[in-house]
Order: structure tokens, then C-alpha cells, then sequence
């Protein structure tokens, strides 16, 4: 069954199923370049090695001068590392041999026609890519943000597959009903624990989603609450200045009736600065923006770190305005936190946001140690528990389709999004 038609072929089809498991490193049209001029190589080199070597022991270097080299170019051209990566690679030998097992159990079936073969190849191709691109890769590439551990087990599972097929199972190069049939079998077996797989990544998505919308929810309580304190403050306070306030007219009248008006005129100054200095500060007309803003300055300003506000947000914003203050409360906590670790006469936040011509904002601090980044540009968690906010910013990048940049540049880390 393993002739040199069927070679080229499903060289091919398994550069096409490898590339749709992964998040391309590089642009589409120069990942494509790599992976299929890899391809073509692939395909020249098994052309003369057929020649050369024969069926039978050719068949058996195949996944050497075959699939490694194709594998080697895809993972090259992904930008995941680590068991990820290597579950993208096994995923897609794994449904590559998932239309090779099952088109050659339909030609038996078929009573060994000659038609029956290259029309179950096409038709499982189809199939199979169709699956991979609009479902099986959009939801995984959305499971990369969400499962960070775990991975080699699930290619554990997909090597002992592998393995049986190829080693354990005999007559690898001249297939029988039988092992066609036990090949086939063991690929439905792994097409229903990808079932499961995605109804466990179905459900670790929405315990993230959970846990997530809980974070909103207490942070729209606490920052509402916190914004609700700072007006009642204000509040009282000037209601004891208008208490106050007829003592002071009639200060101000005597001071007047014994000619000393220049003394008068200062006193009701006075009195003026600290009723300017009772007033609430509103950064934006957004509700829950402006108390996120509002508490993250106050707690800046209770540890002595200045803050450079700059704010300018459209009305109405281009986001949901819950997921806009995650982002803000996130980027404001670290620059906090960050800050309150550094010399006072060092601490300083800057924070801008610009609507025009998109929406970027800007959170920055003074940080002397050089932040480390990890691959997706986000700055590397220093210890168990933390990391959880740059983790929120990134779904909210991947969900709105924002560029996310981090960079630590002369004694400032700067977090910038761009929607």
C-alpha cells in the first residue's frame, strides 16, 4: 500500500495539516515559503530514494526522510515552545495518518478497486482539512493562552499511538485487511480522545472565564466603593465649610467695617483654597474607568509615587468598557507594586491614553532592574502566583485583536496597547 504515489501525496497533505496546528512565528506568506519549500525537497529527496532503496526498506526509513524533516521546518516556523510544540507537530502527523489508515480500509472495503483509493484520499483530505481549519484550529490556538501545563501528557498519548501503528502493527509496507482495519481502529479511538481533549479544554476555558468575570466583579465593587468613599469625604467635608461659612462672611464684614479690606480680601482666599481643594477629580466620563483610575492614583499617592496622567478616551469606547478597566486596573496594580520596591526619590507612574487615531494607552514606571520577557513579549512571572495580570491582558489582546507590546528601556518599563 505504501507505493510512491501515495508518498508524494500525503507529503503534502501532511505539511498542510502540520501548519494548521500552529501560530505562525512569521508572516503567512513566509511561513508558507519555508514549510512547502521544504515540501518540495522532501518530495524530490523521496522520489530518488524510492528509486533507490525499494519499497519495502524504504518504507521503513520513512518517518526519517519524510516526516522529520517537514516537522523540523514546521516547528521552526511556530512561535509556541516547550510541549506545546510538540503537541501542535504530533497533531498533525496524528490526522495525517488518520486519512492515510482510513482511505486504506475503504479500498479494502471496496473490494480492492482501483478508483476506490484516490477518491477516499480526496474525500478524507477534504474532510479532515476543512475540520482542522475551521474548527479544531481556532479553538486550539485560543486553548494556548489558557493551558499552560499538561501538554506531555496529551503527547504521550499521541506517541503510543504513533508507535503502535507504525512499530507494533505488522506489515507496515505491505498492509493486510487487517492491519489496514486495526490501524483505522486505533485512529477512531484517537479522533474520540481529541473529543475529550476539547471537552476538557472546553471546560478549563470557562472555569478561566469564570475566574475572570469574579475578578471583574470585585474589582468593579471595590473600585466603585472605593470612588463612593472618596465623594462622601468630599462630601463632608464640604458641608462643614458651608457650616462654616456664615462664621466666615461674618468675619470677613468686620474686617471690612475697620477698613482693613486687603486683610479680608486674604482670608476669604483662604477660604476659597480649601473649598477648591475638596473637589473630586474625574479622569473620564466612563463610570468604572474613572473609579479604576481613581483608586490606583490614590493608592500611588498613599506611598509617595507621583503620577503623570494623561486621558483622553472616546465616547463611546470601541470596547466593552469592563474588559477596557481589567486592562487598566492590571497594568496600574503592577506599575503600583513595582513601584513601591524602588528608592522614593525614583518612584514615578505615567500613565496616557490617546483615542486618535486608534485607542492606545500607555502605563509606565520607574523600574532599575531589567524586566525579563518571555516569548510572547510579556514580562516573565518572578514567582509562583503572580503573572495572572499580564495573563488577563493577553486574553483581552487575543479577544479584541489588539497589538500588546512590552519593553524595558533605560530604568522604564512601559506596557503599551494599541486597539
Amino acid at each position: 500500500m505504501v507505493n510512491l504515489q501515495t508518498v508524494l501525496y500525503m507529503t503534502v497533505v501532511a505539511s498542510t495539516t502540520l501548519l494548521l496546528f500552529i501560530e505562525f512565528r512569521f508572516s503567512l506568506r513566509k511561513t508558507l515559503l519555508i514549510v512547502y519549500g521544504v515540501c518540495v525537497v522532501v518530495l524530490l529527496s523521496n522520489y530518488f530514494l524510492y528509486s533507490a532503496l525499494g519499497q519495502e526498506l524504504f518504507s521503513r526509513t520513512y518517518t526519517l526522510t519524510n516526516q522529520v524533516p517537514l516537522m523540523l521546518s514546521v516547528a521552526y516556523t511556530s512561535k509556541s515552545r516547550g510541549w506545546q510544540r510538540v503537541f501542535q507537530l504530533m497533531s498533525g502527523i496524528l490526522f495525517c495518518m488518520f486519512i492515510h489508515h482510513n482511505a486504506a480500509l475503504a479500498y479494502y472495503l471496496s473490494g480492492e478497486r482501483p478508483w476506490a483509493l484516490p477518491l477516499s484520499y480526496l474525500m478524507l483530505t477534504g474532510i479532515v482539512i476543512v475540520l482542522l481549519a475551521l474548527v479544531l484550529r481556532p479553538f486550539y490556538l485560543k486553548m494556548l493562552s489558557y493551558l499552560q501545563h499538561g501538554w506531555w501528557l496529551i503527547c504521550l498519548v499521541i506517541a503510543l499511538y504513533y508507535w503502535i501503528v507504525v512499530y507494533v502493527i505488522a506489515d507496515y509496507s505491505v498492509e493486510t485487511f487487517t492491519s489496514a482495519l486495526l490501524r483505522a481502529s486505533l485512529s477512531f479511538l484517537m479522533v474520540a480522545f481529541y473529543s475529550v481533549l476539547f471537552l476538557l479544554f472546553s471546560h478549563a476555558k470557562q472555569a478561566m472565564e469564570g475566574r475572570h468575570a469574579a475578578e471583574l466583579s470585585a474589582l468593579q465593587v471595590a473600585a466603585l466603593q472605593s470612588r463612593m468613599q472618596a465623594v462622601r469625604a468630599v462630601e463632608d467635608a464640604l458641608r462643614i465649610e458651608r457650616h462654616d461659612l456664615r462664621h466666615r462672611l461674618q468675619t470677613a464684614a468686620e474686617l471690612v467695617a475697620r477698613g482693613e479690606e486687603q486683610r479680608a480680601i486674604r482670608f476669604l482666599d483662604r477660604a476659597g483654597e480649601r473649598l477648591s481643594e475638596q473637589k473630586t477629580e474625574t479622569w473620564c466620563r466612563a463610570p468604572v474607568l474613572d473609579a479604576v483610575f481613581s483608586s490606583y492614583f490614590r493608592q500611588a499617592a498613599l506611598q509617595d509615587t507621583p503620577v503623570e496622567a494623561q486621558i483622553s478616551l472616546p465616547d463611546p469606547l470601541p470596547v466593552d468598557e469592563s474588559d477596557l478597566a481589567m486592562v487598566f486596573a492590571n497594568a496600574l496594580e503592577n506599575a503600583v507594586i513595582a513601584s513601591a520596591v524602588q528608592p522614593p526619590e525614583q518612584r514615578k507612574i505615567r500613565c496616557r491614553v490617546i483615542s486618535h487615531p486608534s485607542l492606545m494607552l500607555e502605563v509606565s514606571n520607574a523600574c532599575a532592574q531589567e524586566v525579563e520577557l518571555d516569548r510572547n513579549g510579556m514580562p516573565v512571572a518572578g514567582r509562583d502566583g503572580h503573572g495572572a495580570g499580564t495573563a488577563s491582558i493577553s486574553a483581552f489582546c487575543q479577544k479584541y485583536h489588539a497589538l500588546c507590546r512590552c519593553a524595558w528601556q533605560d530604568g522604564w518599563f512601559s506596557l503599551c496597547v494599541i486597539l
